[in-house]
């Protein structure tokens, strides 16, 4: 229900790249994100069963400055894509939940990257940004790790969204009561354009 890719932004931890990369001529990067690499699950905790769904990413394109861990760029996700494999859970999430129709994106902007790349390619990272959704803009850190090949960088990442606290509908029917919070994990790969100095 709640995607936000951090949805989004889970990806942007390529930005830890940086401090290393590889390269020590290396100052900076450009990632493309691949939506058919991409998976943005969730998953909802409720009183008799946990919904797990989906959404899909729109596109990501993320830069980021190796010396000074500066990150900009957005990761978009389609709020419209939601689907947990029940019609009318999913269009009532979609309309009183998230209200696509007025907010029809997740968005995740990168502001500052951080961590280390490790000789094999491995990388542990920090990301910290802005994740816009449901028309409100909120202050995220999350926890990336992944692995760096050649230009190629593999990403996942796992944050929870407490949607109810960040002014959405409480989707809880009597004894139907779910989580206020829902748990999101994001995997996916782009291809690194690493800009010399």
């Amino acid at each position: 229900m709640s995607s936000r890719s951090r949805a989004f932004a889970v990806v942007l931890v390529v930005i830890s790249f940086a401090h290393h990369a590889g390269a020590a001529e290396s100052q900076s990067g450009t990632l493309e994100l691949d939506p058919a690499k991409t998976l943005i699950e969730f998953r909802l905790p409720g009183a008799l069963h946990a919904t797990h769904g989906k959404f899909k990413l729109a596109h990501g394109t993320i830069s980021a400055d190796l010396a000074s861990g500066e990150a900009s760029g957005s990761i978009v996700v389609d709020a419209r894509t939601g689907d947990s494999g029940i019609a009318a859970r999913d269009d009532r999430m979609k309309s009183s939940v998230l209200e696509v129709q007025k907010y029809p994106q997740i968005t995740f902007t990168p502001r500052h990257a951080s961590g280390e790349l490790e000789k094999d390619g491995q990388f542990h990272a920090k990301l910290d940004g802005v994740l816009t959704i449901h028309g409100a803009s909120h202050e995220i850190i999350t926890d990336v790790q992944g692995q760096l090949v050649a230009n190629t960088l593999t990403a996942a990442c796992h944050f929870s969204v407490p949607y109810v606290d960040w002014g959405m509908e409480d989707p809880s029917l009597y004894f139907l009561t779910v989580a206020k919070q829902v748990e999101i994990d994001i995997a996916t790969e782009g291809r690194i354009t690493f800009l010399h100095r």
